[in-house]
């Protein structure tokens, strides 16, 4: 890649993520249309995105933010604000950028429809001329400071922006004249100066926007043509519409963007420092060799330092994934007609950037079907007793060695006797089946199922959901779907981590290592001495008044050999409740690589990965929500058998 192409795909990655910053300022405007805050943040990254534009040559994006500017001029004035019919037309303006990023030459048509748009919707035309025009133009006299060019100020970007507010109408002059000879001279401080007349009609406050980020750097005036010839300085004190960001170190902005293969990489590499480092610690245990142990326990901190820092590069927080789908579900309120909302929590739950790009495909298939199927309309919101607008959640978090990403909807809720009759049509259930509940709910993920009556845009033709459980199988996660009816439905992905280091508690069981997830460890108990002779039969301890049921894993993995006379229960939590790990003996707390099982054991419930322990052996890492399923299983039959006595 030459050194332009990179210059290029780093632009286009950061324009992205301005892009992304102005469609979630619209949503949040829409919420709020009068805060001022949403909106100095809303011209800030309009403005960003107009210069880095026109500095790599991309002059029909840098034309259209300033018509963007322009048009939203009026949102700055006092008691500017943003009506629904702005922020649609605004959201397309949005969908626009995106466009001219990937292909100007095709996009660029539709600039001038959006813009009229634009206008339109602030009840004036584009020939509108906002109160500060000068009669004829501006006369632009700037220098640079001393410390101005090694800040980072960009001359040439300055004035393809002033180009851009009056296209050829601009006329540039440079001032050499300060300039000493060349042996005295100081490339970082030129004595030069430059000229701009501005012949059209452009507000004030657009000249300011252009020298926004760097008029503390400048000694500038600006003074307009057909009016008394009285110079203003700009006033460098900043105001609650045109705050400069205070300047701060250039290493805490600094970044650098890497290839996703050297960081996949890296993890390799520290995952068998790891490794290496569990191994060096075990044998200067064994040796006892007091030197030794201390290099051990200084390799062992520099590893979990490196640990920590190296997951966390290719970490990112979902937070970035839901902000897009609050977009999607501001369109689908428009398309379907439907009030609806999106509220979104644990944003701050990370995950691999590799995992979240898998997700998107998926998460859209699901909101689409909560929109479509699950939410109703207004009308029969009201009738129901519920608010006007329904309300699709999307929530994450951490549980042990998985994350739970949970999208629930306000809806209807899934109709199980529709459902089955649409099964037992299809040869799915057996004539008479009365099966119901998660078991039923199961089978909307199966291929061409749908019990849609019309085939629309969005649903109808049963291939949504079966899309959605092959995305999640390929990260070897699994999808769970509960339903109220009347209530709404709530669809559960539960994703295992690819390749990550973690804290594991090391336990044993008839003589096997097992590593749990020390995230989900709540605390560890002994087992009582009046339950250890009850192998086989389900069991509850009573946790501080609370029966918790446990599992004998000697049993579950059928275990052979006597057992432990001192017995140990680990009682692990969930998003779907607790449940005790009955085993023989607890040995240690260790970093765990985890890594993943083979296609051929893919189908073993009870284990989530493998990790290689200091001695060379191979441990399994419990799958801490499968068990608590198991747990559950116990909990629901006594219940039963108790209902039945």
């Amino acid at each position: 890649m030459t050194q332009d192409e990179d210059a290029d795909s780093v632009f286009l990655a950061e324009a992205a993520e301005l892009q992304a910053g102005i469609e979630r300022n619209l949503l949040d405007l829409a919420e709020a249309p009068d805060n001022r805050d949403l909106i100095d943040a809303l011209f800030r990254d309009l403005h960003t995105l107009k210069g880095s534009g026109a500095m790599f040559g991309h002059v029909e994006l840098a034309h259209f933010l300033h018509g963007f500017e322009t048009a939203f001029e009026a949102l700055r004035e006092p008691g500017g604000t943003a009506s629904d019919p702005l922020i649609r037309v605004a959201l397309q303006a949005c969908d626009q950028i995106g466009a001219l990023l990937e292909n100007p030459s095709a996009a660029s048509p539709g600039n001038t429809p959006i813009l009229d748009r634009l206008a339109a919707a602030l009840d004036k035309t584009p020939g509108d001329a906002p109160e500060s025009l000068a009669e004829v133009g501006w006369r632009i006299d700037f220098a640079l400071g001393p410390d101005a060019l090694g800040l980072g100020t960009n001359v040439p970007a300055l004035l393809s922006e002033l180009e851009a507010l009056a296209p050829g109408h601009v006329r540039v002059n440079c001032d050499l004249s300060g300039l000493p000879p060349l042996e005295t001279l100081n490339p970082l401080a030129p004595q030069m100066s430059w000229t701009v007349v501005v012949a059209a009609p452009v507000s004030r406050e657009a000249i300011d926007e252009v020298f926004l980020f760097v008029r503390d750097d400048l000694t500038l005036t600006v003074e307009p043509f057909g009016q008394e010839a009285a110079a203003t300085t700009v006033d460098t004190a900043p105001d609650s519409a045109t705050a400069r960001p205070e300047r701060r170190g250039a290493a805490e902005h600094a970044t650098m963007r890497v290839a996703t293969t050297r960081l996949d990489e890296i993890m390799d590499r520290v995952g068998e420092l790891v490794i290496a480092e569990s191994r060096l610690h075990d044998l200067s245990q064994t040796l006892r060799d007091a030197t030794l142990m201390a290099v051990a326990e200084d390799i062992r901190r520099l590893a979990s330092g490196m640990r920590e820092t190296t997951m966390s590069i290719r970490m990112v927080p979902i937070g970035n994934l839901f902000g897009r789908f609050r977009r999607l579900v501001h369109d689908l309120s428009e398309q379907l007609g439907k009030p609806m909302e999106c509220a979104c929590s644990g944003g701050e739950t990370e995950l691999d950037k590799t995992v979240i790009e898998v997700l998107t495909d998926p998460l859209v298939h699901i909101l689409r079907n909560a929109a479509d199927h699950g939410l109703e309309n207004g009308e029969a919101r009201a009738a129901a007793g519920k608010p006007h607008s329904g309300t699709i959640s999307l929530s994450a978090a951490h549980a042990g060695a998985e994350v739970h990403i949970r999208i629930h909807d306000d809806g209807r809720g899934l109709d199980d006797e529709r459902l089955r009759n649409r099964a037992i049509e299809r040869d799915l259930l057996p004539p008479g089946s009365t099966v119901s509940g998660p078991d039923l709910y199961r089978l909307i993920f199966e291929p061409g199922f749908s019990t849609a009556t019309t085939v629309t845009e969005l649903s109808g033709r049963g291939v949504g959901m079966d899309v959605v459980r092959s995305a999640i199988q390929s990260l070897r996660g699994q999808i769970d779907v509960d339903s109220e009816p009347g209530h709404g439905t709530t669809v559960t992905l539960r994703l295992p981590l690819t390749l990550a280091i973690a804290d594991g508690l090391l336990v044993d069981v008839g003589g096997e290592r097992y590593s749990i997830p020390v995230s989900a460890v709540e605390e560890c108990v002994e087992l009582p001495h009046d339950l250890i002779s009850g192998s086989g039969r389900s069991s509850f301890l009573d946790i501080r008044g609370e029966l918790v049921p446990f599992l004998r894993l000697a049993d579950v993995f059928e275990t052979p050999g006597p057992r432990s006379e001192f017995q140990k229960v680990v009682i692990v939590a969930g998003l779907n409740g607790r449940v005790g790990l009955v085993v023989d003996r607890i040995v240690s707390n260790a970093q765990t690589v985890i890594k993943q099982l083979s296609r051929v054991h893919a189908g073993v419930k009870a284990f989530s990965g493998a990790t290689i322990l200091g001695d060379g052996k191979v441990a399994l890492i419990l799958d801490v929500g499968h068990l608590i399923s198991l747990g559950r299983t116990l909990e629901d039959r006594m219940r039963i058998q108790q209902g039945a006595a």
